[in-house]
């Protein structure tokens, strides 16, 4: 694993952590777009990937059947466990300084951004 990879590894990681502590949105949205457009995975891995660094919260099950498949990175995965727990920490704190009107403008235009981004890109 380059330098480079565990440097977008860990800014996802916290990226992820932040965006969920701060709109109590799954890390999966963020995470799973950065593994397949940045790091070059399949969607089925980064699928199981992303599933892998959530594991403990909610994925035990579908990370078996991924990783039982191949597809899921656990070194990757290992990278974004530690990240996230820093982003998720400094998303809350900083959520909680924000009004409701921006925090629901800030989610939209997320959801807005990655969906346009994954349906009409490659």
């Amino acid at each position: 694993m380059s330098v480079t990879e565990i440097i977008i590894l860990a800014i996802t990681g916290i990226a992820a952590g932040f965006l969920s502590g701060l709109l109590g949105i799954g890390g999966g949205i963020i995470v799973v777009p950065v593994l397949v457009f940045f790091l070059g995975l399949t969607q089925h891995q980064a699928q199981g990937t992303s599933l892998f660094f959530m594991v403990f919260p909610v994925g035990l099950f579908a990370v078996m059947n991924y990783y039982k498949a191949g597809h899921v990175n656990i070194r990757y995965g290992l990278i974004l466990v530690a990240a996230f727990i820093i982003g998720s920490i400094l998303g809350s704190v900083t959520s909680i300084g924000i009004p409701d009107h921006v925090l629901r403008r800030i989610f939209g235009l997320i959801f807005f951004i990655v969906g346009a981004k994954m349906f009409f890109f490659k």
